[in-house]
């Protein structure tokens, strides 16, 4: 099979090769420079980079064309799938259609489609009129409709206050405003083969994604989940017409356990979700997406660990410019049973200035796993009030994880 992979997710957390065979099949990978720098240099491929200020779309198209004979594209991040779609009208291979694609990007259009399915979603206005109030007063989200990471999204504690904040962006219309709703947020992961779902782990935040935005730390642990969860997540695959792919849903539980949609995506989570998914599950997202996409056996899954995962990632963008601070990491949670890994920034590293829940990248991100689900939210939850950033001496500032640094 002749395949193009239009790369973008850096290539640890995909591993192609671990459905791929790179052997058997002519696998062309095309990409701006920093991201086609991370690919193995060993494997058997062809490489075409684009310019670091390309166009992706345009790029790809000038650098292909039908007569190079690509039966896939492949594109699994979140900022290629819409693109692909143009990438294989320009090839002449199937896929999905830029209308089923904006069911899964657009946080508008994916909750107009829910309409009439019974599934809860927060009052939302598309593009609310200067001369009339919204349609409720209280907390109020200001959100891109095609974000991600809550880059750019803003809480208003009135419904005035987030209209007099959407006027004053430089181009509203990419923006939507929704109601606040209160309760925790979880996050399902799964995968669809033929319109069902065949494979989820559901988990629960600690802290908000939004709040992370603003410099506070956030993670997640997996949970064992309800019917009702499963039944849920089920119901939005085949209400949006999610066909193949990896799941990343994200719904509230409000106090009195009513489920309600927030958004969702037809890829992996980030963060450590994929590594954590399939210690859990013994499945390995990526591989198991690209062998459905591509119409290949499903690899067998690894027995699962008998244990919930957990993450929680300190964020760094909101930093002063600059290598970070030191790092105080508490030795009660370096030696916590729970602590299956620390990686703390090496000395003199900066943090990137965009958002980003990559473990190499933040300035301390730990994993951990427990059999018992809330003895390991309670671990995250004390974590991420005792670890502090620009104080104190950190003993293994150097990158390695705490395990690797006490065995050196």
């Amino acid at each position: 099979m002749k395949i193009l992979v239009i790369h973008q997710v850096p290539y640890r957390k995909i591993d192609y090769h671990r459905a791929i065979d790179h052997e058997r099949h002519e696998v062309t990978y095309i990409g701006h420079p920093h991201r086609m720098a991370d690919l193995p240099e060993g494997l058997r491929c062809e490489r075409l980079t684009l310019a670091a200020d390309e166009d992706l779309v345009a790029g790809v198209c000038a650098r292909t064309s039908p007569a190079d004979g690509y039966e896939k594209v492949l594109a699994l991040s979140e900022f290629g799938i819409a693109e692909a779609c143009a990438v294989r009208r320009h090839l002449g291979v199937d896929g999905p259609s830029p209308e089923q694609v904006e069911l899964v990007r657009d946080k508008v259009r994916m909750k107009e489609a829910l309409a009439g399915s019974g599934l809860r979603h927060p009052r939302f206005v598309r593009e609310p009129s200067r001369c009339r109030p919204l349609p409720w007063t209280g907390r109020t989200v200001l959100k891109p409709r095609q974000g991600a990471s809550s880059e750019d999204v803003t809480v208003h504690e009135t419904a005035r206050d987030a209209l007099s904040a959407y006027w004053r962006l430089s181009d509203p219309g990419t923006f939507q405003l929704e109601e606040h709703i209160d309760g925790d947020i979880l996050h399902a992961d799964g995968l669809v083969q033929g319109g069902a779902l065949v494979d989820l782990a559901v988990s629960r935040y600690v802290n908000k994604p939004v709040e992370y935005a603003d410099g506070k730390p956030l993670g997640s642990h997996q949970e064992p989940h309800t019917p009702e969860q499963r039944a849920f997540a089920e119901r939005v695959v085949t209400v949006l017409g999610i066909e193949e792919g990896s799941l990343h849903l994200e719904f509230f539980e409000t106090p009195d356990g009513e489920l309600v949609f927030l958004e969702v995506a037809n890829r992996v989570g980030g963060a450590a979700v994929v590594p954590l998914h399939e210690l859990h599950t013994g499945v390995h997202l990526p591989s198991h997406e690209i062998a459905v996409r591509l119409g290949l056996d499903r690899p067998a899954p690894q027995p699962p660990s008998g244990r919930h995962h957990g993450w929680l990632a300190f964020p760094g963008h909101h930093l002063p410019e600059g290598p970070v601070g030191a790092v105080a990491v508490p030795d009660a949670l370096r030696d916590h049973p729970c602590v299956d890994r620390i990686h703390v920034l090496a000395p003199g590293q900066a943090a990137p200035r965009h958002i980003t829940y990559q473990e190499w990248e933040v300035p301390v991100f730990v994993e951990a796993s427990h059999p018992d689900a809330s003895e390991l939210r309670r671990f995250l939850k004390e974590c991420a009030d005792a670890v502090v950033i620009g104080a104190g001496e950190d003993t293994a500032a150097d990158g390695r994880t705490t395990r690797e640094a006490k065995a050196a």
